[in-house]
């Protein structure tokens, strides 16, 4: 399974913010949508990453404040990301090893998407799921002894 497949599951739908934006902006966006990251974009490229694991590593910071910080200041600058090419096994090693919980999909220059640690599992478990079917199916008709004898 690739990471296109995700993605094709998944939708295009994507949330972004500016890095001049003011922290508690992007923070109200997150709290309205429901989500967890936000795509920092500039001059319509990805400039970074915002989730909460960033906002609450700046908040501490500012002493329990958002205060005046910008998405700039709190966002990872250099995530890791991945194509839609790159195998769901390769992606599910790196999210855990990177304990990352959000990745940008990139084609070169172009975004294409964000996974997310859920997404993954989701497909990992429908992946499994199908082929237990499967193989229970195909036990199911599995041809019993008697009748998988050859006439002599």
């Amino acid at each position: 399974m690739k990471v296109s497949d995700i993605l094709r599951v998944k939708g295009s739908t994507l949330f972004t913010v500016n890095p001049d934006e003011p922290l508690s902006s992007a923070l109200n966006v997150m709290a309205e949508k429901d989500i967890g990251s936000l795509v920092v974009m500039s001059h319509g490229q990805l400039a970074g990453m915002l989730t909460f694991r960033e906002v609450i590593q700046q908040v501490v910071q500012n002493g329990g404040q958002v205060g005046q910080t910008t998405v700039l200041q709190a966002m990872d600058a250099q995530p890791m990301s991945c194509s839609s090419d790159t195998d769901l096994d390769e992606v599910r090693r790196i999210m855990l090893e990177r304990h990352a919980r959000y990745m940008p999909i990139m084609d070169g220059p172009i975004l294409m998407g964000v996974i997310s640690f859920y997404d993954v599992a989701k497909a990992v478990v429908e992946s499994q799921d199908f082929e237990n079917k499967m193989l229970k199916a195909y036990i199911r008709d599995w041809p019993d002894q008697d009748s998988a004898k050859v006439p002599s």
